[in-house]
């Protein structure tokens, strides 16, 4: 005889759902949908402390590694490594925003590969290092940025590391997800060997490389087609020549301002020259025949 299953214990995704939609505090939602879970499926206060207590002993060591780093580049932000960052591409002429996520892609996929995830990541890289490198290397060639670009840019970097990282880990033989699809395949009947699915995942990484590239590749023609008549930098040009150009433009018009000034001046000189004369010589003319008493 079947026992019956007690489903009840599933309201707890239902406030996990509800929490994160209503944009709660997620370490709350996560410990009233802990609660509702064991309540439903009838533990006593004592059970769901102790189930608590053992979860928290069993993980306390890993609050450390996420934290540990965090603090770390916090510190290093705080000294100036975002600025630093900036200054350094900004000194290398060739850099651009696009070029920069371009060699990064390929570094994220080929770390990856080889099972080295923690080497890149959003808070750890891309947050210190690579946003900012890619803003300055757009402000070295653009000037000033809009906030609508950076975050874009920004945007672009988070992207370039998801891309990297998603596809390059699925060439490491030891991933979770091809031993995942190892085993779900010889329970089908089918055997396959881990090495065989990480092989087969060699053309997906570049084919997201070659994609991925060609829009880094699209982002800087778009930059210059945006922000290169704002600037007066061309494409090929550097930021040394638009200047000069800039100011040898601005050297013509000046001296052509200064021209038309000293012309107007003396016809202005002219003008009040022969007022002058006028009025000198109008009392010793004769008075007209109407002007008389």
């Amino acid at each position: 005889m079947q026992t019956a299953v007690n489903l009840w214990p599933l309201i707890g995704v239902a406030v996990i759902i509800v929490g994160f939609v209503l944009r709660f505090n997620p370490m709350l939602i996560v410990a009233v949908a802990a609660v509702v879970t064991a309540l439903t499926a009838h533990f006593s206060p004592l059970q769901i402390l102790d189930a608590i207590g053992n979860g928290f002993i069993k993980t306390r060591n890993i609050p450390l590694i996420i934290l540990l780093p965090l603090a770390v580049i916090g510190l290093l932000e705080r000294h100036g490594l975002r600025e630093r960052a900036q200054s350094w591409i900004a000194s290398i002429k060739a850099a651009t925003a696009g070029r920069l996520l371009i060699v990064y892609l390929l570094v994220r996929e080929l770390t990856a590969a080889v099972g080295l995830t923690g080497l890149g990541g959003h808070p750890q890289m891309v947050r210190p290092l690579i946003a900012p490198m890619t803003e300055g290397a757009a402000e070295s060639r653009y000037g000033t940025l809009t906030d609508a670009v950076r975050y874009r840019l920004r945007a672009f970097a988070a992207a370039t590391d998801n891309v990297g990282l998603f596809f390059g880990e699925d060439i490491f033989v030891a991933f979770g997800a091809i031993v995942l699809m190892t085993t779900f395949l010889r329970e089908a009947g089918i055997e396959v060997e881990p090495i065989h699915v990480a092989v087969w995942g060699i053309p997906t990484a570049i084919c997201a490389l070659l994609v991925h590239g060609s829009r880094l590749y699209l982002l800087d023609r778009r930059l210059d087609r945006e922000l290169g008549h704002v600037s007066g930098h061309r494409p090929g040009q550097t930021p040394a020549q638009t200047a000069g150009g800039e100011s040898g433009r601005g050297g013509s018009f000046n001296a052509g301002t200064n021209a038309n000034a000293n012309a107007n001046a003396e016809v202005n000189a002219q003008a009040e020259a022969k007022a002058n004369t006028s009025a000198t010589a109008a009392p010793n003319s004769p008075a007209a025949p109407g002007d008389q008493p």
